[in-house]
């Protein structure tokens, strides 16, 4: 019997990892935002320069609601997300851009056709419900929503941190690994067959409270409860 017992009790709790396992998903409810009053379906930490997006892809009406969050530099500096429409870098990007203008958080948008040309003014698509917030911890929330092409399955996004603003003029980033390498592929479909693409999958919106939390709890509860069962059917 000890040797049914072993393996078994090994696989049955590999399986039971792999369902609670952070690996999998990142919980948006470790991820808070403040005031816990916006909800988005999809989260992730980003790579590079300590900072989160979380966002809501409505392919019914193309359009995308976003909240972006990273320290500045500086405590005077500024924070910025933005998409590439054309390329992986910064050059071509359309940012948000936000920081604090005499106290108060302020977000602009950048045309940034080259890396010698920051221009404020109209993005190439529609934008929207702009607002930002500085934190407690000494981070900036960018919020917003942007309508994207009915067909994109995904974005290029660019994301960067600067350590102050000069004459209303954000000043140069830094150039170190973080900075130069603070860009990426945002998936708002995922494919689910060869050929085929549907929508990616929205989790229910967590919130402040941690419901997504206990429902987790409770279902690894569950399997717990079915491998004690078990293995006092077969001790």
């Amino acid at each position: 019997m000890g040797s049914l017992f072993c393996p078994s009790l090994i696989v049955f709790f590999s399986l039971w990892l792999t369902l609670i396992s952070p690996s999998h998903s990142i919980d948006c409810s470790s991820l808070k935002l403040p005031g816990g009053i916006r909800h988005y379906s999809n989260c992730t930490e980003l790579p590079t320069l300590n900072s989160t997006l979380h966002f809501t892809y409505k392919a019914t009406n193309s359009s995308l609601f976003i909240a972006f969050s990273a320290a500045p530099s500086n405590a005077d500096g500024w924070i910025a997300w933005a998409v590439n429409p054309t390329a992986t870098g910064m050059a071509g990007s359309q940012a948000l851009l936000a920081f604090k203008n005499k106290g108060s958080m302020v977000v602009k948008t950048y045309n940034i056709s080259s890396y010698r040309s920051i221009v404020e003014g109209k993005l190439s698509f529609d934008v929207w419900d702009l607002e930002a917030e500085a934190t407690n911890d000494g981070k900036m929330v960018i919020y917003g929503s942007l309508k994207v092409g009915g067909s994109v399955e995904k974005l290029n996004q660019v994301w960067q941190v600067g350590p102050g603003v000069s004459d209303g003029h954000p000043m140069k980033h830094e150039f170190g690994k973080a900075n130069l390498g603070s860009w990426g592929e945002l998936k708002l479909v995922e494919k689910v067959s060869s050929g085929s693409s549907s929508p990616a999958p929205s989790p229910v919106p967590h919130n402040d409270s941690g419901d997504g939390s206990r429902a987790r709890e409770i279902y690894a509860g569950f399997w717990i409860l079915a491998l004690v069962s078990w293995l006092v059917s077969v001790l």
